[in-house]
């Protein structure tokens, strides 16, 4: 078996607006399709970033919320590779992004941060 890359991250969102906004506008994806589902009573949001990175974006109307953080079984976080740590952090700040203070990863010896999206999804800056 041999896998090549990741195809694409599913997330779940519970606000329309509030989700489209904070992954188009404030972290530059862009849509790619956009389908309200009439079956499931949902819209299904393809995004894409730099042609490579793809988010499935789900809007369900009041989805089970995380028992723990980030502790929960399941996907623990979102990690975004950046060049310039404080230049991206320094950006989301100005969109009203708030990032948790700049550390080292112990094991990688890279600098990183996490910040959260509009339902708490903890996401990441790795250098």
């Amino acid at each position: 078996m041999l896998l090549n890359k990741i195809h694409h991250i599913a997330i779940i969102g519970s606000d329309y607006e509030k989700s489209k906004e904070f992954y188009v506008d404030k972290l530059g994806f862009k849509v790619l399709r956009e389908n309200y589902r009439i079956d499931k009573n949902d819209w299904k949001i393809d995004l894409i970033l730099n042609n490579e990175i793809e988010i499935e974006l789900f809007i369900i109307k009041n989805p089970p919320k995380r028992l723990s953080n980030p502790e929960a079984n399941g996907l623990r976080h979102l990690a975004f590779k950046v060049e310039n740590i404080e230049k991206i952090v320094n950006e989301l700040n100005l969109k009203g992004i708030i990032c948790e203070p700049i550390r080292i990863d112990p094991y990688t010896n890279k600098k990183m941060t996490f910040f959260k999206d509009p339902d708490d999804l903890p996401l990441e800056l790795h250098e």
